[in-house]
């Protein structure tokens, strides 16, 4: 599976997705990018994209995206909390993601 990880997640979580081709928006070259344009480089290069902007779906008409998305919810940005959901990402990009999936905390 092709996934970008976006820039508001530690960078270290790419190095835990093994046996995916992870990449990050600044290796990409897509630093500061906002939403809908980086969604839109990303779907002609990616499957999933990473992020914990939980914000992403209510700026942005997702319906059009040609990419899985993947909302990580955690209380806080630390890499441990965000390791924890490492089960579940797993699972998930075993087969193709569709629309828009949250995995974590409720808020």
């Amino acid at each position: 599976m092709r996934v970008l990880l976006d820039e508001c997640l530690p960078r270290k979580l790419k190095s835990e997705l093994t046996g995916h081709d992870v990449r990050t928006t600044p290796e990409m070259g897509w630093a500061g990018k906002k939403n809908g344009e980086l969604l839109r480089l990303a779907g002609v290069e990616f499957d999933v994209f990473l992020t914990a902007d939980q914000n992403l779906t209510y700026q942005q008409n997702l319906q059009t995206s040609k990419i899985g998305i993947l909302v990580l919810v955690t209380s806080d940005n630390r890499l441990e909390s965000h390791l924890s959901l490492l089960p579940q990402i797993r699972k998930l990009l075993e087969a193709p993601v569709k629309g828009v999936v949250r995995i974590g905390d409720k808020k």
